[in-house]
């Protein structure tokens, strides 16, 4: 096989992983809340807690893959959770019992981890011992063409199949899903376990403040992003004159994320990595805030922005941990990535909290935003530091 198509079957690899472990495992809940709170009596409460014990798997997997350092550990660990993938998918079809369905989100969570972490770390490595970058863009466009999928597969069914029953044929998808996904990622040679072709490189990493602080605003995106992500649908049901389209503002942001890696790279490479994450970050108070404002144009408006923006601060945050630590990029993305999902576990909760009180999940999105808005200051002061520190590099060299 020629070393093109071995490329394209490998990216391929972690985009049919990131449909199955994002795109379905995780974000199939989205979408399908409205559907389980009518017909399977799913509290607005227990619907935060399931969210948020989601995202607690996540924040557990993040801390494996953080710990891991053998690639061959990684990679059978990578592909035992598309297997779980899909038991958890099926597992919600198979009972209409709070337990269950809170295992099986903890469980997705943990395979949503594995395709998002361990995923990504095997494809950066096969790229990097194959002489390849730069292409990390394309493999994360799997998350949101995962969710332009799930929702477009949820609008197709919703008139068709019960909850019960999309959450079965959204099993037999990822099943499908499955099988490129494991058999088109070869899996690392036995002399690259330690890390192999990228051991050579030198890293680079930033000072104990400015890792502090990036992980504070790191915290605030995990809030700004996961309220939206997994209450929008809900959220825009609830509005006035907007009930049934909350399936179509989730599928506009599907089609907001798709591109947005490949784009926020592009501002990067013209504005700086900070400015771009600032500018992010911004854009993003607009895209959650929106929704809020009426009518259908506001709301799809918003989830294209918030889609594009949430998916660009993942990737270059990720982007600055390759940068940072070339011989061992997951050393900075596992703890950035436990930042992140500490935020996931906070914010449904609050916001299913919030929701309980005040009757509508609104508050969230207020929440949401205000978190981001945080999280722009504390890039002001990240460009700001920044700026001392390259001021004085020429001194301390």
């Amino acid at each position: 096989m020629d070393m093109r198509m071995q490329r394209f079957k490998v990216l391929g690899a972690g985009i049919f992983s990131l449909l199955l472990t994002l795109g379905i495992a995780r974000f199939a809940y989205t979408p399908l809340l409205p559907l389980m709170q009518q017909q399977a009596g799913l509290g607005v409460a227990d619907a935060g807690w399931l969210a948020a014990l989601n995202y607690t798997g996540y924040l557990c997997g993040a801390l494996l893959a953080a710990l891991i350092g053998d690639l061959r550990l990684k990679d059978r660990l990578y592909r035992i959770g598309l297997l779980v993938a899909v038991a958890s998918t099926l597992a919600m079809a198979l009972s209409d019992h709070l337990a269950v369905w809170a295992l099986s989100r903890f469980v997705a969570g943990l395979s949503s981890a594995a395709g998002m972490l361990l995923g990504t770390g095997l494809i950066l490595n096969w790229l990097l011992r194959h002489g390849l970058r730069g292409e990390l863009g394309i493999h994360f466009s799997g998350i949101g063409l995962g969710i332009v999928g799930c929702a477009a597969t949820v609008a197709a069914l919703e008139h068709w199949l019960d909850w019960r029953q999309q959450w079965l044929a959204l099993g037999v998808l990822g099943v499908l899903l499955l099988i490129p996904a494991l058999r088109w990622l070869p899996p690392p040679p036995a002399q690259a376990a330690g890390g192999g072709a990228s051991a050579g490189m030198a890293d680079n990493p930033p000072g104990a403040l400015f890792m502090r602080l990036l992980m504070a605003a790191y915290f605030c995106a995990g809030i700004g992003y996961v309220v939206s992500a997994t209450f929008i649908v809900a959220i825009v049901e609830r509005l006035p004159g907007l009930a049934g389209q909350g399936t179509l503002v989730f599928l506009a942001i599907g089609i907001g994320a798709a591109p947005g890696c490949i784009l926020w790279d592009f501002v990067a490479r013209r504005i700086g990595m900070l400015s771009a994450l600032l500018l992010a970050a911004l854009l993003q108070i607009g895209g959650i805030l929106l929704p809020l404002a009426g009518g259908l144009a506001a709301a799809l408006s918003g989830a294209l922005l918030f889609g594009a923006t949430f998916i660009g601060m993942v990737s270059l945050v990720l982007t600055m941990a390759g940068r940072y630590y070339p011989s061992r990029p997951a050393k900075m993305m596992g703890r950035m990535t436990l930042s992140y999902g500490a935020a996931q576990i906070v914010g449904p909760a609050l916001t299913g909290w919030l929701a309980l009180r005040l009757g509508s999940y609104d508050a969230g999105l207020y929440l949401a935003a205000g978190a981001m808005l945080l999280g722009s200051g504390l890039l002001l002061v990240l460009k700001g530091l920044e700026r001392r520190e390259l001021r004085l590099a020429p001194l301390g060299g």
